[in-house]
Parts: C-alpha cells; structure tokens; sequence
C-alpha cells in the first residue's frame, strides 16, 4: 500500500486530481472535502490508499490521516464500498460523520446520498462502539510531540488502550516516580498497570 503521495500537482477537480512524482503522474479518487482542504500551491501530499480490484486497481487520496481512518472505517463495514464511502465524505465533513455515528443519528446519516435506513442502522450498529474508543480526537492528524508523556501517551493509544485511562496511568506513574523516565520506560510500566 502507498501511504501518501507527494508531488507536483498537475491536474485538479473535484472527484480526483494527477499528482506527478518521480516521472509519473497518479489518478488519484477524492472526495469534495479533500478538494476543499487541497491549497492552491503547485507541491501537494496526499494520504493514499489503494483497492485491487480484479479488474482495476484504484487509488483514492485523503487531505490528512483521520480522514483515511475514517474512510477504511466506513468500507469495513457491510454493504458500503470505497464510491459509497467517498460520496459520504463528500456530503458532510468527516467529523460530522464521526460524531453522527457516534450519537446514532440516523436521519442525518440517511440524507446521504446512497445511504438507506438499513445502510444508516449497519454504520451506526459496526462503528459506534469504535469511534467511541478512539475518542473525538482520532480524526485529527498526529501531533508532534514535544514531551515524554505525550509520546508514551500516543503509543499506548495507538496500541489500543483508551486515552483517558492510558493518560490517568501515566499520570499516576509519573506523579509517583522522582526520577526522570524515558518514553519507553512510561510505557512499560504504564502496560503493567492497564
């Protein structure tokens, strides 16, 4: 799978762009909330994924990683595929769409286009309880840390724990600890206690 493409942008519009790098040009499927967030410089980067289908291989591209996240939440899902998902993320915003899902909102999940009230009940039944793991702030891009705590915190998140009880035992080990620990340390004895 290709993780992001970054290159010249040589041809925009609002169901795909060409970005051209290292001689060759990518078509690559967007939704209208990627087009929206794509800025006018010639330079782009684009987070990717790529469906191999027997007979295409079709690679659709994301303005940031929370709006890939949620797109490959949505094609998990029974009986929504990468077009269906795709028109979803053009219709309302990713965060929209997470907290609808979130907070059973089938009328707001069935004014999309291609989406039933079976469509809306599955989305809703599949991915409630794991946007509500991954907490409001999935869909934002990975921050650069800048302390030891936020950098174990990620891991931790990232390996599947809860942010708030992952940060409460951080908390508690470094309230405990005189010393001064390294990320890896944090994180062992956080796993030991969660």
């Amino acid at each position: 799978m290709y993780a992001y493409i970054d290159g010249k942008l040589t041809f925009k519009s609002a169901t795909h762009v060409v970005i051209e790098t290292g001689g060759v040009g990518y078509h690559i499927n967007i939704s209208l909330n990627t087009y929206a967030a794509l800025k006018d410089s010639e330079r782009q980067k684009l987070y990717t994924w790529l469906q191999v289908k027997e007979d295409a291989h079709t690679l659709y591209g994301f303005a940031d990683e929370g709006e890939r996240k949620l797109f490959l939440h949505l094609i998990s899902v029974s009986g929504i595929g990468a077009g269906t998902a795709r028109m979803m993320l053009s219709s309302i915003t990713p965060a929209e769409i997470q907290a609808a899902i979130i907070r059973g909102d089938l009328p707001l999940i069935q004014r999309i286009k291609g989406i039933g009230a079976k469509s809306a009940q599955r989305l809703v039944l599949e991915l409630q309880d794991k946007l509500k793991k991954e907490g409001p702030d999935a869909l934002i891009s990975v921050p650069q840390h800048h302390t030891r705590k936020e950098e174990a915190l990620s891991a931790l998140v990232m390996l599947g724990f809860a942010r708030n009880a992952a940060d409460k035992a951080l908390e508690t080990i470094i309230t405990k600890t005189n010393e001064e620990m390294s990320v890896e340390q944090l994180i062992k004895a956080a796993l030991k206690s969660l």
